[in-house]
């Protein structure tokens, strides 16, 4: 199909207590389950967009690329009055050109979801999100806990080996 990740991952990107979490989550936890125990192969920001290169088309073409987008739900995320870039071409891409699929993870309890944007409020009505609620150490590394299960359920299925 002409894609070289399996998913595209938007977070918060800001330095904030939630974020260090948010960040942890993004380049140990989210590689680890999914990347190293499932298979997957992720596109983060910060990892794979590299210095030097055009921040905005840098995005689109890696998302062009990518089967999925993941989008971290925060308060963060929420409340932040300029929405960041890649989670624009990602709502344009996934609602108007109606090409790439989103996996919401709701990473904290968001509660009434009217301060998200109507796309946003849009997808979750269809589709629902996923609820991280995994406060036991163990649950976060085992990719057979509800959450990673229900994470993999969206994900596209990986080609089998020969």
């Amino acid at each position: 199909d002409g894609k070289v990740y399996d998913a595209y991952v938007i977070y918060p990107k800001s330095h904030t207590s939630e974020a260090d979490f948010v960040e942890y989550f993004v380049y140990q936890i989210m590689p680890d389950i999914l990347e190293n125990k499932c298979g997957y192969k992720l596109c983060i920001y910060g990892r794979d967009v590299y210095p030097g290169e055009d921040t905005a088309s840098a995005i689109e073409k890696r998302m062009q690329k990518s089967r999925r987008l993941i989008i971290l739900l925060t308060h963060q995320l929420i409340n932040c009055k300029e929405h960041a870039y890649d989670q624009h071409i990602a709502l344009y891409s996934a609602l108007i050109q109606n090409d790439t699929k989103v996996i919401l993870l709701e990473m904290e309890a968001i509660g009434t979801y009217e301060k998200l944007e109507e796309s946003l409020r849009f997808i979750i009505k269809q589709q629902g999100t996923i609820k991280w609620k995994e406060q036991h150490p163990a649950h976060t590394q085992s990719c057979n806990s509800k959450f990673w299960k229900q994470v993999r359920y969206h994900m596209p299925l990986r080609p089998k080996s020969s």
